[in-house]
């Protein structure tokens, strides 16, 4: 069973389940008649639906839980609802319907520092305090999901960081669409460096996840809780980009003119907190242009050691960032063509 079968990982992963041959179901609140026509399973309802979750999760052997609501602006409640309430609600449909395993899909964002990040792993705290809540909402799911983990119901949490490559609807059609209209400025001094995760590399691991999971179920040993039930992984291309370079690198392959204008970090930030003061104030529409999480996001280092997925896991990032950016290339140009 598949949760986020209509968001770029969870269509990405429902695809290559059905090219192994595996039957599978998926929960949409929209019917998805592309896929029923490929002999998916679809149940209409929403991540607080018990009745719906306990259908999708009987008589599984995986449930993927992808789904959730991200963003870097909206109110607390409603990132609250989708991204805990609504994973204790998967949560509670395995226990009932007696799945027994649970691949989570998490966020580095999850241990935001408001600082650097360079090369921490999994013993990194929590965030405390964040600007923005689907950081800390991200991060309560995945401690339920963790903390869920049982000998009748092995867990385990991905965190996947800034997933890309074709078919990406959000992170690089969006950096091109503001590039092309001249709105896109370098935040901070430029050489920050930034972790990536190609899509098929993000698919690998959560199938190595399963696989995990399923081996440590038939060791039977549940009393010292071995990896990687009960843990989560940071999962990227384990290449980290100078990510400014590498936007315009792409942007000069599509014909379109390097983001050269800069912004300091503390002009960015003042600007963020103006906007999430007239996005509260006022009845705007959409995200705000900017807002505090953003800017530091931008301007700062974020890149993980993936040691421990290498190990627990047996995960090798396949798709190189070399080899992942001459294709989404080709599939930019062809779609502009």
């Amino acid at each position: 069973m598949v949760t986020g079968a209509s968001g770029f990982i969870g269509g990405r992963l429902v695809e290559r389940l059905l090219e192994l041959g595996r039957p599978v179901r998926v929960l949409s609140r929209r019917p998805l008649p592309q896929l029923a026509a490929r002999g998916v399973e679809v149940i209409c309802g929403d991540l607080l639906d018990a009745a719906a979750l306990r259908r999708g999760a009987e008589g599984v052997g995986t449930v993927f839980h992808v789904a959730g609501r991200v963003g870097v602006w909206g109110p607390l409640q409603d990132f609250y609802r989708v991204n805990v309430e609504g994973t204790r609600a998967v949560l509670a449909a395995c226990r009932d319907a007696g799945a027994p395993r649970l691949v989570y899909t998490s966020s580095p964002s999850v241990v935001y520092n408001d600082d650097h990040l360079r090369g921490v792993d999994e013993s990194a705290p929590y965030v405390t305090a964040c600007p923005c809540a689907y950081p800390t909402t991200k991060a309560a799911a995945e401690r339920e999901v963790l903390a869920a983990n049982h000998r009748h119901l092995a867990t385990v949490a991905l965190r996947p960081h800034l997933v890309w490559g074709p078919g990406d609807r959000n992170v690089v059609p969006r950096i091109v669409d503001l590039a092309r209209r001249r709105r896109l400025k370098i935040v901070g001094s430029g050489r920050n460096r930034v972790d990536l995760t190609h899509i098929s590399n993000v698919i690998d691991a959560h199938l190595l996840a399963e696989q995990a999971l399923q081996q440590w179920h038939l060791k039977g040993d549940s009393s010292a809780a071995p990896p990687p039930a009960g843990r989560a992984y940071f999962i990227t291309n384990g290449e980290p980009v100078v990510i400014w370079d590498w936007v315009n690198d792409l942007l000069r392959s599509l014909g379109i003119p390097s983001v050269e204008k800069h912004v300091s970090l503390r002009t960015a930030y003042a600007f963020g907190a103006l906007c999430e003061a007239l996005w509260t104030l006022l009845p705007l529409r959409g995200e705000p242009p900017m807002s505090r999480f953003a800017a530091k996001e931008l301007a700062t280092d974020h890149w993980f050691n993936i040691g421990a997925a290498r190990r627990d896991l047996g995960y090798v990032p396949r798709v190189s960032m070399a080899t992942g950016t001459a294709e989404l290339i080709e599939c930019l140009r062809k779609e502009n063509s």
